[in-house]
């Protein structure tokens, strides 16, 4: 029945010149191999580009950027659409914008919802797993992640063969490349069910419930979370670093990528760019949510940070524009009242790396009829003795790295006058 339905897939497909790049005919592994554990395995040799979601067909610095890591142009790029509520529709469409960029891209029929085959076969079929092992890069698509991790491991949490594949690929020098819930999975943990943001922060997260397992491309030392600087996610990476006990995060904007290279650098490329957050000094109080000490940094398109040193370099461009707190731009004092909202927190920070003031200010209110109504949330940024800031000649845009942060619950009061 498997074949049958693989096969069918796979005649589909072929008209779409969707899988003629790969030959699906070499050796596989021997039924019963015990599969290989990243821990039993060297440090691997290959690169992650992980996108924070909505990567526009026409972001060439992203698209062009993933087919150079793995090796350039006629690179072979395994599409998987396991994410997506329409796998085989989405997989057409990411195979074609790859191919326009230089990659011979192909599809991998492995998805929870791909009308007509079983996921769980196709998972563990040695052929397909050996096309996805002889590729240059793969390329995880958007949608919900669960549906990732469900299609490629076992009910056990043990790797089917394709997942096995993908970290050989990775082990041997290729790049493992994921927008939105592919870049979820990139972390040992990713959110699973999870609230709203503010509702985040106030109920806190659960395993198995606002928290599940992910792939872990990264390592087990780094959280990362995506769509962060648009849906206002920073926020809700904290509880979640926390609770699993996380001391770097980061976070990645939309139709923008992190590459993260085999020596722990992670250069940040695309529209838009990232943060870093460093809760290595970081003290909880009891009570709501309440953490201060909180490092802060956004990195924008060009700049470096690795993620061993914690060393950042800005990019060329504003490598000659570090910030003179002598000659601040910024003289009035600084607050938000929706510091979740649409970029909020980057537009907060880089006024207050360039600002006379010690100190600024945001908060976050819920709806009266939402969770908690009388519990809000203070942001509160200040510079440390290490701030420091930069700014693009070209661009005006600015680079912030090493920001304190606090943040406390407050009490909203009602209002003094209601209408009738």
């Amino acid at each position: 029945m498997f074949r049958s339905a693989v096969r069918h897939v796979v005649r589909v497909l072929s008209v779409l010149s969707v899988v003629l790049a790969v030959p699906l005919c070499a050796a596989a592994q021997p039924a019963g191999a015990a599969p290989v554990r990243a821990a039993e395995a060297p440090p691997p040799k290959g690169s992650l580009v992980i996108i924070g979601g909505n990567l526009r067909p026409t972001n060439g610095a992203v698209w062009e950027r993933i087919v150079q890591q793995a090796g350039g142009k006629g690179a072979r790029i395994a599409v998987f659409a396991s994410a997506s509520g329409y796998p085989e529709r989405s997989g057409r469409s990411l195979v074609e914008v790859f191919n326009r960029y230089g990659a011979r891209a192909f599809f991998v029929p492995v998805a929870v919802k791909l009308a007509g085959s079983d996921y769980q076969a196709a998972a563990d079929d040695p052929e397909l797993a050996q096309a996805v092992r002889n590729a240059n890069g793969v390329f995880f698509a958007g949608g919900d992640q669960s549906r990732i991790t469900r299609a490629l491991l076992h009910a056990d949490g043990s790797r089917t063969r394709v997942l096995d594949a993908v970290w050989d690929l990775y082990r041997n020098g290729g790049v493992v490349a994921g927008s939105s819930a592919g870049a979820a999975i990139m972390s040992s943990t990713m959110f699973g069910r999870p609230r709203a943001v503010l509702a985040t922060l106030k109920l806190g997260v659960a395993e198995g419930q606002e928290l599940a397992d992910g792939l872990g491309f990264i390592g087990k030392d780094v959280f990362v979370d995506q769509h962060l600087l648009v849906r206002g996610r920073f926020a809700r990476m904290l509880p979640a670093m926390l609770a699993k006990g996380y001391k770097l995060g980061l976070g990645i904007d939309e139709d923008s990528a992190m590459v993260v290279l085999p020596n722990r650098d992670v250069e940040v490329i695309g529209y838009k760019g990232a943060l870093v957050l460093d809760l290595a000094d970081a003290t909880v109080h009891e009570g709501a949510f309440n953490v201060s000490n909180v490092r802060v940094s956004y990195l924008d398109n060009g700049d470096r940070f690795n993620i061993d040193t914690h060393a950042f370099t800005p990019s060329e461009d504003k490598a000659d524009g570090k910030l003179d707190a002598s000659r601040p731009y910024y003289r009035e004092p600084l607050f938000s009242a929706d510091i979740l909202g649409n970029s909020t927190v980057v537009d907060l920070m880089s006024k207050l790396i360039d600002s006379d003031q010690p100190e600024a200010i945001g908060i976050t209110l819920g709806s009266p009829s939402g969770v908690q109504p009388d519990l809000g949330f203070e942001f509160r940024f200040t510079r440390a003795g290490d701030s420091v800031g930069y700014q693009s000649a070209s661009t005006e845009a600015y680079s912030i790295y090493n920001l304190r942060l606090d943040i406390r619950p407050i009490l909203i009061r009602r209002p003094l006058y209601q209408y009738k």
